[in-house]
């Protein structure tokens, strides 16, 4: 900075450079996301005065920046009036550093929370040269020698004042849940929940907030903090819940039961369950500002932590009606519990400190806990049974079935009393997407059961098999349940929900939340089936995952193979005809994508050289067979099918490089839009 005046104890300095300048590379990440070319027009740029502001521990300054460009993509349009000109603030912080009194703790892999790490090179050669602490808040017990203690400065927790009723109070419960983590600890009332004050600024750094804010999407919420880069102490917890968030529970809700029976007035069930998935997320997000990580593997262990992705758990009553009643939890689980006592426990004056907490890891694989996070999960060739986003149970198979026949309860009685009277009924198209779709993540959890890999972080010491291969019978029982899951009348939309869906009434249109069409403006159930299929069949044919098949077989050839996983395939698909014509034109459908998919696979460099030999060879027998074939029988154009594959085939051999599958068409949005964390 430039110091313009020197009055002793401070100085004047000129920020406007600083902070007039692409501190969030705003132009670098549209340019990267295809939304065009923008750069600073500073003549339309400035210091905003209402959000400079100085409080004892931090001073915040805050500019209005507006890029000008030519925009390449629709969604800076979406938001604003002129995409040529785009206006956002960009906000800085400076913050003062806490003291010297802190105590880092130690990361541990198996621990559940975030770190922060730097590299110490004055360490000697035997130890290691990163050092890594979690990320936690600073607490401290009045008496740490006490089972139970107040905390020396309990850590509290401030909700938007406003975030409306009854959405506040749910809020409020839900992030609540956490002392009941503390108290395990043995801490009295030592995290707290309070609606914040009116002289409250959510920028003062000595204040946690949880804020309630609106977005143009259902975006993802995010549990946040500002910490010290030396030690990991958070200074200050900030939860962003976005208010559509909870529309979509709502709707999810919506299309599983008559939600507006008598007309207008809603079915309470779909508000109690969106409410209840609320106290949840607020739980989750304020766990991540506790220092918590996902725990993707606690649905398995009976939700036994909030920091998992729920999925609705709805179970079918005996007169088939269904059953909202454990939806979501309402409590704090017990990893979570586990995990704070590992992070936040004041040990009295002379303990071991790390073999206390190497005992409570321990105990924690006593009782069973698992605990799997993001890089293990998220991916869609990862290979953990057990670690899955928005699933339920201990059975991925056993639920995907499950789910299964609720989702075929649910949309037989799917109809008008889905949406209230006086609604377009071309609206019901968005609300079947998430009911039609709704084993679409418990279809993910299946498919890594095939060739998976049970695994923990394991540590030397722990003796435990370090990686072992899922049993051969639970692969191939996956493999049964996802092609069910493939069979044109599980994808098949019944003709009574086609029958009520006309074109988008006028004023409305199908945006990104809308399954896509092949057939213009009238709703497309044979699109809609597509993109089920593409998802189920391009899961089990993930390069990864036909690797391992690979792999696994040749250690031990009892397990799948690779060969087994495809034969099944083309089984049940191309070998299987239907009768009906609705359902064979489904059943082409998919014939094709697990024909392109094979087709994707055989070129795929990612996939080992067995992976690719085998899928040309697979390509090969299916060309064979249907050269082979020819039927009398013209009513589901089945020639017409089978000369087209071999066209295609042909093509593909002919210049495989250059060969581009038909554009598919994908499912809808299922997870919140945007980056997550």
């Amino acid at each position: 900075f430039k110091i313009e005046l020197d009055l002793g104890k401070s100085v004047i300095v000129d920020a406007n450079d600083f902070l007039l300048r692409d501190a969030h590379q705003v132009a670098q990440r549209l340019k990267k996301s295809k939304q065009g070319i923008y750069k600073i027009d500073k003549s339309r740029s400035a210091i905003y005065p209402p959000m400079c502001k100085n409080f004892p521990k931090n001073t915040e300054l805050e500019a209005t920046i507006t890029f000008t460009g030519t925009p390449t993509g629709g969604y800076i349009r979406s938001v604003t009036p002129s995409p040529d000109a785009i206006t956002v603030r960009m906000h800085h912080s400076f913050i003062e550093l806490p003291d010297d009194n802190y105590q880092p703790r130690v990361m541990n892999p198996r621990c559940g929370f975030w770190e922060i790490s730097y590299h110490d090179y004055a360490t000697p050669i035997g130890e290691p040269l990163v050092k890594k602490f979690i990320l936690r808040h600073r607490l401290q017990k009045k008496d740490p020698s006490a089972a139970i203690s107040e905390a020396v400065e309990p850590i509290i927790y401030y909700v938007d004042r406003g975030a409306p009723e009854p959405i506040r109070s749910a809020l409020i419960e839900g992030a609540s849940w956490w002392n009941q983590a503390f108290e395990a600890a043995g801490y009295r009332n030592a995290f707290q929940v309070r609606v914040m004050p009116d002289d409250m600024d959510p920028m003062d750094i000595r204040y946690n907030i949880i804020q309630w804010v609106h977005r143009s999407t259902r975006g993802w919420s995010y549990g946040s903090e500002v910490a010290d880069p030396r030690t990991g102490e958070i200074i200050k917890g900030h939860v962003s819940l976005g208010s559509l968030r909870v529309r979509q529970d709502f709707l999810i809700a919506q299309g599983l039961i008559d939600a507006y029976e008598n007309g207008e007035k809603p079915n309470p069930k779909m508000l109690e369950m969106a409410l209840a998935r609320l106290r949840q997320l607020a739980a989750h997000e304020v766990g991540h500002t506790l220092g918590l990580s996902h725990n993707f593997a606690a649905s398995s262990n009976n939700r036994s932590s909030v920091m998992d992705y729920p999925y609705p758990y709805i179970t079918l009553n005996e007169d088939g009606s269904l059953n909202f009643e454990n939806a979501y939890d309402d409590k704090i689980g017990a990893w979570d519990k586990r995990t704070i006592l590992y992070g936040y426990q004041d040990f009295p004056k002379g303990t071991d400190e790390q073999k206390a907490l190497a005992d409570i890891l321990k105990e924690n694989k006593r009782l069973g806990l698992r605990y799997i996070s993001d890089a293990d999960a998220r991916p869609a060739g990862s290979a953990h049974p057990y670690a899955h986003l928005w699933d339920n149970g201990a059975d991925p198979v056993a639920e995907l079935e499950r789910i299964m026949k609720l989702r075929a309860v649910a949309l037989d009685k799917f109809g008008e009393k889905n949406i209230p009277t006086g609604a377009p009924l071309s609206s019901l198209e968005e609300v079947l997407v998430p009911l039609y779709l709704a084993h679409r993540y418990q279809v993910e959890a299946a498919t890594k059961v095939i060739g998976g890999v049970d695994y923990e972080y394991s540590a030397r010491g722990d003796f435990t098999p370090a990686a072992r291969i899922v049993d051969q019978n639970k692969q191939r029982k996956a493999i049964i349940v996802l092609i069910k899951t493939l069979k044109a009348e599980e994808l098949a939309i019944p003709k009574s929900i086609l029958k009520l869906i006309p074109p988008k009434a006028f004023g409305t249109q199908r945006g990104r939340e809308s399954f896509k069409s092949r057939t213009g403006l009238t709703f497309d159930p044979i699109a809609a089936a597509e993109s089920a299929a593409l998802h189920i069949v391009s899961l089990c044919l993930h390069p990864q995952r036909a690797t391992r098949l690979v792999e696994q077989h040749a250690l031990d050839f009892r397990n799948p193979g690779l060969e087994d996983l495809i034969n099944a395939l083309v089984q049940a698909t191309w070998h299987t005809e239907e009768s009906d014509t609705y359902l064979a034109q489904i059943g082409h459908v998919v014939d094709k994508i697990v024909l392109q998919e094979l087709m994707k696979l055989a070129m795929n460099e990612d996939a080992s050289e067995q992976v690719r030999a085998i899928s040309w060879q697979k390509i090969n027998e299916l060309e064979t067979w249907l050269k082979q074939q020819k039927s009398v029988d013209s009513k589901n154009n089945i020639n017409a099918h089978f000369d087209h594959a071999l066209i295609l085939i042909k093509l593909f051999k002919n210049n495989p490089t250059e060969w581009k599958n038909a554009l598919p068409k994908n499912m809808p949005d299922g997870s919140p839009i945007g980056s997550f964390r």
